[in-house]
């Protein structure tokens, strides 16, 4: 491949041209829901904004946060099943993709924690309980804030495989 080449990516299906607005849509209300469940839009009255009020009710942003996590859910495993089934021998995962799995991988469980938590017969210690909120607070920062080098630097997921590369992953 030549260097001054575009870079070539897989054929846009629908589901592509749709995935990347819902899940962008998806991590703007994730973040803005997890914002609500600390008091945040009430006490700096964003909450008194006219459309917003739902903002200041916790039990509004809980349950959202968690459809949303469920949605999260089902749409990383759409992309996994997808990559796997058609890109995984065409294309590869590009270094800005590692960096993204890491840290939606470390939300995931960090939330999965905080989940947890919020059961009644679940009990943590406080240090645990005050670890796990920052680091998954720490880790969401740290998503937005390479996703926005990422769109900087146009970083995307799929990087095109070498022929050289796709020779050695049909021999193994």
């Amino acid at each position: 491949m030549k260097p001054d080449a575009p870079k070539q990516y897989p054929t846009p299906y629908i589901e592509q041209k749709v995935l990347k607005p819902v899940y962008l849509f998806l991590l703007f209300m994730m973040g803005l829901t997890g914002f609500g469940q600390m008091p945040i839009f009430k006490r700096y009255y964003i909450a008194d904004i006219p459309g917003l009020g739902w903002t200041g009710k916790f039990y509004v942003t809980h349950y959202l946060h968690y459809l949303g996590a469920i949605i999260l859910f089902a749409l990383f495993a759409y992309v996994i099943v997808t990559y796997w089934g058609l890109f995984r021998r065409s294309h590869a995962l590009s270094k800005a993709a590692y960096v993204r799995i890491f840290l939606l991988a470390a939300i995931v469980v960090t939330g999965i924690f905080r989940t947890l938590k919020n059961l009644p017969d679940v009990v943590f210690s406080p240090n645990f309980t005050m670890f796990n909120d920052i680091s998954h607070l720490v880790f969401m920062m740290l998503l937005m804030v390479f996703g926005i080098v990422f769109s900087i630097t146009k970083s995307g997921w799929l990087v095109p495989r070498t022929v050289r590369q796709t020779a050695r992953g049909r021999r193994s």
